[in-house]
């Protein structure tokens, strides 16, 4: 896996968090402006979904195995979109806690990827 790619995920997911945080902090649901944030953080779990099967098509395997690899890319893809529509049913801070809490999730599984892969081994 590319790790620069992968910290850049894990930290436009940590911003996007504060960012959502801090409209719910203000008590507001989440705007437009925070769905085009969600837009460039899942555009960049999508490219990482595509380098991912890039790599396992290239004959390189992750350390704990090619199906757990490719179902947290697949969560990690669809994460940030699932609690986006959550936001827009929940047109109240709740929603923007939501964005909240699937974007550190997000930023979490961006760890364990990087240790799927064998990044905590050298590998």
């Amino acid at each position: 896996m590319l790790t620069p790619l992968t910290v850049t995920l894990a930290v436009a997911a940590l911003v996007l968090a504060a960012w959502c945080g801090w409209a719910a902090y203000r008590d507001q649901p989440t705007k437009d402006w925070h769905f085009i944030g969600m837009a460039v953080v899942t555009l960049l779990a999508l490219v990482q979904l595509v380098v991912g099967i890039v790599q396992l098509a290239q004959g390189r395997d992750p350390a704990d195995g090619a199906v757990i690899f490719i179902s947290y890319l697949i969560g990690v893809v669809a994460c940030v979109p699932v609690v986006g529509l959550v936001s827009l049913t929940e047109r109240t801070k709740w929603g923007s806690l939501t964005v909240v809490a699937g974007a550190v999730v997000l930023a979490v599984l961006q760890v364990r990827l990087y240790d799927i892969w064998g990044g905590g081994t050298g590998a």
